[in-house]
């Protein structure tokens, strides 16, 4: 049985690349062949200018707090950087659907593949579940993938960072000054 490999995976490397854009042709690779992004021919530098571009798309995404107009975004995305589905097996692997052309460049076929990833996450999921950072400084974004969709913070660090300043803030207003 083949699971759906649009969803979580392809949402952790948008979100991945998203935070960390890769500078070079050979990182943005690099990235996508430790993801198991496969396709040929390779990236070229056309497409981390693309992909730079479709990552800002992505910014303004996350940064749409209203599921309505998360979801005329992800629409818009879904028209822009996707194509009618087909069924494939190019690796051999047995057939699985593709939403997207067959020939099309590295940047193309990654945009489809994170649009169509953040897309049935979002749905599947849930609208909030694709967010930045609650600590107010930082602003790495996130998917949240917990069980309970509660996730306010990009890692640990910042949840533990910021529960260390509510307590530190509600000692200081218990504690009275005496001076």
């Amino acid at each position: 049985m083949h699971i759906n490999p649009y969803g979580e995976e392809p949402t952790l490397l948008a979100v991945a690349l998203l935070n960390d854009r890769p500078a070079t042709v050979r990182a943005l690779q690099a990235r996508c062949d430790a993801a198991g992004v496969v396709h040929r021919p390779g990236a070229k530098r056309a497409d981390l200018v693309l992909l730079d571009r479709y990552l800002d798309e992505i910014d303004r995404l996350i940064d749409t707090a209203q599921a309505s107009d998360r979801v005329r975004l992800l629409n818009e995305l879904l028209a822009r950087h996707t194509a009618h589905p087909r069924v494939t097996d190019h690796a051999g692997d047995g057939f699985h659907l593709h939403y997207r052309d067959a020939e099309m460049s590295y940047a193309a076929m990654l945009s489809a593949l994170l649009t169509m990833g953040l897309t049935v996450h979002l749905v599947q999921r849930g609208m909030h579940r694709l967010a930045r950072c609650a600590v107010p400084e930082c602003e790495t974004a996130f998917a949240d993938t917990t069980k309970n969709g509660k996730q306010r913070y990009c890692s640990p660090a910042c949840a533990n960072r910021d529960a260390v300043r509510r307590h530190r803030s509600r000692h200081r207003a218990s504690t009275p000054d005496v001076r």
